[in-house]
């Protein structure tokens, strides 16, 4: 597996999430997924970002398109210094929320992604990293 390219995006505040979603929706296109795949991952995109800034308190989103011939990739990594996770298989429970949230956005995102890894320490931060293939 080769990284063809590799980037960064802050994820601090609110507005942030929406540049991510841009700018992952583009990566996308040029990597010429399907319009469902683009949604699917650009839905994951908005889910974390969003958990990145409101629970983990602002990060980073970091990004590699991928080749693995015959198929292309993106790889993205949400990672923040928040207040971590204490319990990875309760947050990873469909309804289960520690704020005012349905509990969907951990297991949503899984769902919408081929490759989904979380790696979280209570008072360290969280790490989560997603793939979906064209």
């Amino acid at each position: 597996m080769i990284a063809r390219s590799s980037g960064s995006v802050a994820v601090r505040i609110e507005q942030d999430v929406v540049l991510a979603r841009q700018a992952v929706r583009k990566l996308a296109q040029d990597c010429g997924m399907r319009l469902i795949d683009q949604t699917k991952l650009v839905t994951a995109v908005s889910e974390l970002a969003r958990n990145t800034v409101v629970y983990g308190g602002g990060g980073d989103m970091d990004w590699e398109v991928l080749d693995e011939a015959p198929r292309t990739g993106i790889r993205l990594t949400f990672r923040d210094e928040g207040p971590g996770i204490a319990d990875i298989k309760l947050a990873l429970t469909d309804g289960w929320t520690s704020g005012g949230g349905l509990g969907l956005g951990l297991t949503g995102a899984k769902r919408l992604v081929d490759d989904f890894e979380l790696d979280s320490t209570p008072g360290v931060g969280t790490r989560i990293s997603i793939t979906k293939w064209s």
